[in-house]
């Protein structure tokens, strides 16, 4: 696996490349306490500044978990496409309805009455470091390059990692 590590708008890209691919990510909250708290989210967006959004309810374990401690760690797990991405860094939640709308879409309404519902709130992650592993292979050639690493003992080069910095 090669290595390559990403600083500033390269980080940010590659954030925003693995977040929107594979959409759903664990949210971990209360870092300290064992078990860790982790819910699954849907990435609603990353903006230009690496940020990535999400919805919540105001009266979920995660916002009062975040109100305590904003220490949060997102972990992105696309194995149909081969990338995965763990995210460390703080989560604030806003309550702004400007927001909350832009965020919004039909199928929050699985969640909420609507974009109008004053239970939701947005939650604004911001990145301090990370790490990425992605493959960009065909899956096919990436079996291949598994099996043939298997029979042979050779090592071989099946993607790419590094840790991120934004």
């Amino acid at each position: 696996m090669s290595q390559e590590n990403l600083y500033s708008q390269e980080a940010i890209e590659k954030i925003k490349e693995i977040a929107t691919d594979v959409d759903f990510c664990m949210m971990a909250t209360n870092l300290t306490a064992q078990p860790i708290s982790a819910v699954p989210m849907s990435t609603k967006k990353v903006d230009d500044a690496g940020a990535i959004w999400f919805l919540s309810n105001k009266d979920s374990d995660h916002n009062a978990d975040i109100i305590k401690d904003e220490n949060t760690q997102l972990l992105y797990s696309g194995t149909s496409s081969m990338k995965f991405l763990s995210v460390y860094g703080t989560a604030e939640i806003t309550y702004d309805r400007e927001t909350i709308k832009e965020l919004y879409s039909s199928a929050d309404n699985a969640w909420f009455e609507g974009e109008d519902d004053p239970n939701i709130t947005a939650i604004k992650f911001t990145p301090t470091e990370a790490a990425y592993w992605s493959n960009d292979e065909n899956k096919i050639v990436t079996l291949f390059k598994l099996a043939r690493a298997a029979v042979t003992g050779e090592k071989q080069d099946i993607g790419i990692s590094g840790k991120i910095k934004v």
